[in-house]
């Protein structure tokens, strides 16, 4: 894991210059709004807002080109594919046919879709929230109180959800795991299963 952390850590600062980028291009639309009230109401110059719409359109396309393109930095910088085939050929070695059945590849499955998934992603554009929240507290205090009233709300709403479904998921892994040990069980017992398998159909033709 360290050495695939040392490979990658020029993606990982791709991946944090795309995002400033793209987190500065979330400024265009309340820019955009602000230069029609301010310019275009104003003066009624249609040309003026031609002008405005044609760059906000380049400066989405733009945001959306650099969005996409920290995710494959990201995901190129995680390495997937690389951990997880390197783990399983270690936990394939490591583990006899008399052993217990394991969840290592499972678990590292898990831990595949966890670095690839935008979670992560998500702590490139975490500093920006004191920015944007500042910026809106500038235009006027009640708007900022608004929205860090909004923020604390969705927080809250997300750990109640996580308290009222943290029973039933931990039931579901529980089940998940068992059905796979059990999986793991019959596949490494085949030569016996079969056998059984074959004698109980005779026995109910007979019947």
């Amino acid at each position: 894991m360290r050495k695939a952390r040392a490979e990658s850590r020029g993606l990982y600062w791709f991946t944090a210059v795309f995002s400033f980028f793209a987190n500065l291009l979330m400024l265009t639309g309340p820019l955009y709004m602000l230069q029609v009230y301010d310019r275009v109401l104003s003066s009624r110059s249609e040309a003026t807002l031609v002008a405005l719409s044609v760059l906000v359109v380049f400066l989405y396309s733009m945001m959306g080109i650099l969005g996409y393109s920290r995710r494959r930095a990201w995901a190129r910088g995680s390495k997937p594919d690389w951990i997880l085939g390197r783990f399983q050929r270690s936990c394939v070695s490591a583990v006899s046919p008399a052993s217990k059945p394991s969840t290592s590849l499972r678990d590292l499955e898990s831990i595949q879709r966890f670095m690839t998934s935008p979670v992560l992603i998500a702590l490139y554009d975490l500093p920006w929230t004191q920015i944007f929240l500042f910026g809106i507290w500038l235009f006027h205090p009640v708007l900022g109180m608004v929205a860090i009233t909004g923020g604390l709300v969705l927080i809250l709403v997300t750990y109640v959800n996580q308290l009222l479904i943290r029973t039933s998921q931990a039931k579901a892994t529980m089940a998940t795991v068992k059905s796979e040990i059990l999986a793991e069980q019959v596949r490494s017992e085949t030569e016996f299963v079969k056998p059984m398998a074959d004698y109980f159909a005779r026995a109910l033709r007979e019947s």
